[in-house]
């Protein structure tokens, strides 16, 4: 009994000092992730079958080309537990190495020096002695394999199996099957954080990555439709007692609003806040507006896990890679022009998003090179402020080969807004839906319109059957979920939120409905405060009123200072039309009041281009070919 009580004493000890050593450093020094983090990670190249030697041969290049440009943590991505065999891929069963706890420990015939229990503190000690972080992707919850299995759960208080009222805790205990990964459905599910086993899994898992020297934590299906606040709270608190320095990143970024991110800013380092970009133009424009959304709502840089927290704009997909959810290695090169690819790093760094580069470094170009270490660029991400989208440009278009031209005062075309429905975790601004009784009895629930996006018509679903599906107090009551489904159809069909299929709110309409089956994914609560709630999967459906097809187009500019003084401006031509560009001093001086733009003498210089405009007094044009971008530097005297 005394050992036991020694055991435990000598536990709370060690987190007690090392949650007092977090909080002394966050209050006297930087603290974690206290400029946008940088460095290389290896999933748009290898995928998930990265060896140990692929993985340090690129550590090794950043250590000698990047480390110097501010490059300082290299990032194993998933599945670094799973066996590279024949019918093992991104969602197979049964192929993972698991310790005797059920945690998820390194393949050793990929990781050879994993081998005797080592996990990655080998590799880990490598990279250190390269002078770089080491980092790792995992999962939300715990795996499938690890409850099928039924493995005990470790109390590190003990070193023992876990034991609570005189119960012994199994995986099977602590694992939601009804809450498995919506994109990895075969590979793990969220574990229970209200029992003390669940919390115990947790430790365990937080407790080893610490101890094999991890620095860096991808946090991965646990953000954005994947949401689980309960275990993002409690992995964040883990983080602050354990001794050692861990920077916290959550992914994926699907639907995420500033609104659900605030609720998570102050727990994490860096989080997700697009879904997974990869070398499409389409993926890049995509990103202005939500880039626009997290500026607008101050997000950039505030606090964070003891330190600050970033939004991420995902990795740099350039240089040399494979294909999303491929079993090969790198084989080919980005489908992204030069424009494209500068216009991507341009957007990052005015945004000041952590910059991961994705390509196999081993076979770098130096164009792909000379984009990624730009030092302007850099500074920018690193040490810039006042980081927004600015509005008032002018722009002039050739718009066919016999020169004519048409001219117009916009920040980017408008298209007609459009209504996308999607499904995605609830939230408090997925509240938007209120109810409608039409004749012979016929009730319609629909989103409230955005007038801000000029579309006047609400977007709406019917009401099948007489029962009402609207109460004065939050409630999940089976006799108060509806099916919803268009009434006019020939054919029945139901909106459904299975959690077996990845839902997003940039889905359209039909991607949501299927033949009505009256099954429990297409049973549907509708609350007093106007959140429609899928009472199985715990979706919510929302609405959002995107450009057509979902991509931005037109033009954009961005406007940051410097902490020399300087003032940033960058063009975005989001059209693939060569366009002239401009802007007027007396704008931006609106915009940036404490820099006296226009009352003294000011020079300019455009970054991709070279070009030295000398003295500016007036405006600033350029043209900027079709996805392109211009990237200016004014310093007034």
């Amino acid at each position: 009994m005394k050992d036991v009580f020694f055991s435990s004493f000598c536990f709370c000890l060690f987190f007690c000092f090392g949650f007092l050593f977090n909080w002394v450093s966050s209050q006297t020094g930087p603290g974690r992730a206290a400029l946008p983090p940088r460095g290389w990670n290896s999933y748009d190249s290898f995928s998930w079958i990265i060896s140990e030697e692929e993985f340090l041969k690129n550590a090794e290049i950043v250590s000698n080309r990047l480390k110097s440009q501010g490059y300082e943590y290299v990032v194993v991505d998933y599945l670094w537990y799973r066996k590279k065999v024949p019918g093992a891929y991104t969602d197979s069963l049964g192929f993972d190495v698991i310790d005797e706890w059920g945690r998820m420990v390194p393949d050793p015939v990929r990781w050879p020096s994993s081998q005797g229990g080592k996990g990655f503190s080998e590799v880990a000690k490598k990279v250190h002695d390269m002078g770089l972080k080491f980092g790792i992707h995992v999962m939300r919850g715990i795996s499938t394999q690890a409850v099928n299995a039924n493995t005990p759960i470790l109390d590190i208080s003990k070193g023992d199996a876990y034991v609570e009222s005189g119960k012994k805790w199994f995986s099977s205990d602590i694992g939601i099957k009804s809450r498995a990964c919506g994109w990895m459905h075969n590979g793990f599910m969220s574990v229970n954080v209200k029992l003390g086993a669940g919390k115990a899994f947790l430790r365990s898992l937080y407790q080893q990555y610490a101890d094999w020297g991890v620095d860096f934590v991808k946090h991965d299906c646990i953000f954005g439709d994947d949401l689980d606040l309960d275990e993002i709270t409690f992995v964040s608190d883990v983080l602050k007692q354990l001794s050692s320095t861990i920077v916290y990143s959550l992914s994926p970024g699907t639907s995420v609003t500033p609104a659900m991110a605030k609720a998570v800013s102050g727990l994490a380092n860096m989080y997700r806040i697009t879904g997974d970009d990869w070398d499409t133009w389409n993926d890049i424009a995509s990103h202005f507006d939500v880039t626009r959304d997290f500026s607008t709502a101050n997000m950039i840089g505030i606090a964070g896990l003891l330190g600050k927290s970033w939004p991420d704009l995902d990795m740099l997909p350039l240089g040399w890679l494979t294909d999303p959810g491929s079993n090969n290695g790198p084989h080919r090169t980005t489908n992204l022009n030069i424009n494209e690819q500068r216009t991507q790093m341009t957007l990052w760094s005015m945004s000041k998003s952590p910059i991961m580069y994705g390509g196999d470094l081993r076979n770098i170009d130096n164009s792909t090179f000379s984009i990624i270490t730009n030092p302007t660029l850099l500074e920018i991400n690193s040490f810039s402020s006042n980081n927004m989208e600015f509005l008032k440009i002018t722009t002039t278009k050739v718009s066919n080969s016999r020169g004519q031209i048409v001219k117009w005062h916009s920040r980017h075309l408008e298209a007609s807004a459009s209504p996308i429905l999607g499904l995605t975790k609830c939230y408090s601004d997925t509240a938007g839906w209120i109810s409608e009784s039409l004749n012979r009895g016929l009730e319609k629930i629909c989103w409230k319109a955005n007038p801000e996006h000029g579309y006047q018509t609400p977007f709406c679903l019917y009401k099948r059957g007489s029962r009402v599906a609207i109460d004065k107090e939050a409630t999940t009551r089976h006799d108060q979920v509806e099916l919803l489904s268009f009434p006019t159809s020939t054919v029945d069909v139901c909106l459904d939120a299975t959690p077996k299929r990845k839902r997003s709110s940039e889905e359209f309409m039909r991607g949501s409905f299927f033949p009505c089956g009256r099954n429990e994914n297409q049973k549907w609560d509708l609350y007093a405060n106007g959140t429609l709630a899928n009472h199985y999967s715990g979706h919510c459906a929302i609405v959002k009123y995107n450009q057509a097809n979902a991509i931005p187009t037109g033009v954009r500019s961005w406007v940051a200072t410097g902490r020399g003084g300087e003032i940033y401006v960058a063009f975005f031509n989001l059209d693939n039309v060569k366009t002239v560009i401009s802007v007027k001093i007396s704008d931006l001086a609106e915009v940036l009041p404490g820099k006296k733009l226009g009352q003294t003498s000011c020079k300019c210089r455009e970054e991709w281009s070279g070009k030295d405009f000398g003295v500016i007094s007036k405006s600033i044009a350029a043209p900027v070919e079709g996805h392109g971008s211009a990237l200016f530097i004014i310093n007034c005297s």
